[in-house]
């Protein structure tokens, strides 16, 4: 079900209690309407099959639903209310029932506190919440209202998506600061920043885990050939499981395409995007082991950056043993076993390792008490690369 919602201010009022100004707003160009209150129009052009209201005490009920028809008494009692910030549900909800028949739509009245603090910020989207159940459909009006509504509708956007489970189709303002020379007001639609806010979701992801396979379907969306995009989720899916050879040929492949890429976003992100994938630009194997080590130990992803420091380790000692298949797990062990021997360090990054993937006690004292506190750990892991690699 697609549900409206939109929000009501208090308006300029006049002598007349004239409330908001007339205007054509111009939609497409097959559909424009001349009315005082966007969000009616806006209901015509997208036919919702509910609509929720949204407004503080003293929004301009009374005006609203004056120019609905309703009967004086009942005008009067909001006016009186509205004068004081003491609207209730119980004035509201006669209006409400009449505007919902002459939609052919439930109508709902939330209304909500000024948010003039975190605390009433805060209740409006917990109420926001609490009317729209999820699956929902939204579509945001946030033409009206007071003037820093729509920055909280934008984050109750978020909100609504991440938390109640609902799609928001699209976000809508009446720009009637921007009419025209026949003096009609433009329709802005502006999906546009919530798709935005979906790609710093995807830098802070991959920032948190290393996983730049969040970026496919939004390059995707932004106009990427599919099959190229999808590249990028395999390549992660190769380094997060272990297999930098394959990942670097599937990031090789795939870079010039992201670089290429001119959609909107991609060419807000893409520079950003570049730099976070990049480690496959070394030379060799051990050169894109160790720049994971080193990323992966930036996140803290502390298993993963003992496992790629000592992989890029056993692959340059299998270069020195002249073993030529470094993908060879024979030789691989083999490389370890020389390198043991006369390689104390080596020894208790294993040791580190070990513990950190089976959640098993070290076998050494120091390894046990470098385990005992992150920033121990982090400074021994750097320590233990610089020792392993000094040139």
């Amino acid at each position: 079900m697609t549900t409206l919602i939109s929000f009501l201010g208090k308006g300029r009022l006049d002598a007349q209690r004239t409330g908001y100004q007339e205007t054509t707003y111009r939609f497409s160009a097959d559909f424009a309407r001349s009315v005082a209150w966007f969000g009616l129009a806006l209901a015509e052009h997208i036919k919702p099959q509910r609509l929720i209201l949204v407004g503080t005490r003293g929004s301009m009920w009374d005006v609203f639903f004056e120019r609905q028809g309703n009967d004086d008494d009942e005008v009067l009692r909001l006016m009186e209310a509205t004068e004081r910030e003491a609207v209730t549900q119980d004035l509201l909800d006669l209006p409400r029932q009449r505007l919902g028949r002459q939609l052919g739509i439930p109508v709902v009245c939330l209304l909500i506190p000024y948010a003039r603090d975190t605390a009433e910020q805060v209740h409006i989207l917990h109420d926001l919440a609490a009317v729209v159940p999820p699956g929902e459909r939204l579509c945001l009006d946030l033409t009206h209202g007071f003037r820093h509504l729509p920055m909280l509708a934008l984050v109750a956007a978020r909100y609504l998506e991440r938390v109640a489970g609902v799609e928001v189709e699209e976000l809508y303002y009446g720009a009637y600061d921007m009419r025209n020379s026949a003096g009609e007001t433009p329709v802005l639609r502006l999906r546009g920043l919530l798709t935005m806010l979906d790609w710093v979701d995807a830098l802070a992801t991959y920032d948190k885990d290393g996983d730049y396979g969040v970026f496919a379907p939004l390059l995707t969306a932004d106009g990427m050939d599919q099959d190229r995009a999808e590249r990028l989720a395999d390549a992660a899916y190769y380094e997060r499981t272990s297999n930098p050879v394959p990942a670097q040929k599937t990031l090789s492949g795939v870079f010039s395409a992201v670089e290429a890429h001119r959609g909107p976003l991609g060419a807000l992100f893409g520079e950003t995007l570049k730099k976070r994938i990049g480690w496959f630009r070394g030379a060799q194997r051990e050169d894109w082991e160790r720049s994971l080590a080193a990323a992966y130990l930036e996140r803290r992803d502390y298993l993963r950056a003992a496992t790629f420091l000592y992989e890029a380790f056993i692959t340059r000692a299998c270069k020195q043993q002249g073993l030529d298949d470094p993908d060879s797990f024979a030789n691989r062990k083999h490389a370890y076993k020389a390198a043991s021997k006369t390689t104390p360090e080596l020894r208790q990054l294993v040791d580190l390792r070990n513990a950190l993937a089976h959640g098993v006690r070290p076998h050494t004292a120091e390894s046990e008490r470098t385990l005992a506190d992150e920033d121990r750990l982090r400074t021994r892991l750097r320590q233990l690369g610089k020792n392993l690699f000094p040139h």
